[in-house]
């Protein structure tokens, strides 16, 4: 069984996942691109029972575009959001997938609000700029 490790940027906070996820999706929704600092989110889902948390979690809630509630647990020491969970989907964790720092983690296959989509975020590959190893 593959197990993956996820982590906020100082590492006091890390999660522990078991098995594949049961869902890879990113998100093009206002709060998603606010609270990541990104033009969109990209997170793993994982069944509650195949993850485990260690260390302090801080926590903060919202309602989001669909009018149900997430809870978002991230690190008191280095702010970084690690996961969350949403009161619409019981039983399941949503992970940030840079929380893995792995480039191999397997890609989303469901993207969600695209309505709000930077207009180059699915054509980056195609934006003239530098590039660095």
């Amino acid at each position: 069984m593959t197990t993956r490790v996820a982590s906020c940027s100082c590492g006091q906070l890390h999660l522990t996942c078991e098995g594949e996820p049961v869902r890879v999706s990113i998100c093009h929704c206002l709060e998603c691109q606010k609270r990541t600092g990104s033009v969109f989110a990209a997170q793993a889902r994982f069944p509650s029972a195949h993850v485990s948390i260690e260390g302090r979690a801080s926590n903060w809630s919202r309602t989001g575009e669909s009018g149900g509630s997430a809870t978002f647990g991230f690190c008191p020491v280095c702010g970084s959001t690690v996961y969350w969970e949403a009161d619409g989907i019981p039983g399941f964790v949503s992970i940030a997938v840079g929380a893995f720092a792995d480039p191999n983690f397997p890609p989303p296959f469901v993207s969600v609000y695209e309505e709000r989509a930077h207009k180059w975020a699915f054509a980056a590959h195609e934006l003239t700029m530098e590039h660095h190893a």
